[in-house]
């Protein structure tokens, strides 16, 4: 058994994860808008729409990864059991929100 994975903290690491890469995505979009903002013409082909999509992705497979992992830990007792799906379900949550947030990086121009 993975006792990482039925660790109680799991349970909102997921989420945890996804305030940070909010927070990191905004912020970072907000600098970078202002210190170096793209020409409008270019629309949603820019460079900081490229490192958005790739900050985006990767964390949506590392909260994925961090899923599977807590769904092929076998816990031993009910409480473990209990910590081990929810913190599944948290994950899958996060990475469902990180995706869908991240989604009109694809589509929208970055410094309207």
């Amino acid at each position: 058994m993975m006792r990482v994975a039925v660790h109680p903290v799991q349970m909102v690491m997921g989420f945890i994860i996804w305030a940070v890469w909010f927070v990191a995505i905004y912020g970072g979009l907000s600098v970078a808008c202002d210190l170096a903002p793209p020409s409008i013409w270019l629309g949603h082909m820019t460079w900081i729409n490229a490192v958005l999509l790739g900050v985006t992705l990767f964390t949506t497979l590392f909260l994925l990864a961090l899923a599977y992992r807590c769904w092929r830990a076998r816990p031993d007792t009910d409480n473990h059991r209990f910590v081990v799906w929810i913190s599944f379900a948290g994950y899958v949550g996060a990475a469902v929100a990180t995706f869908a947030v991240g989604l009109p990086i694809l589509g929208l121009p970055p410094c309207l």
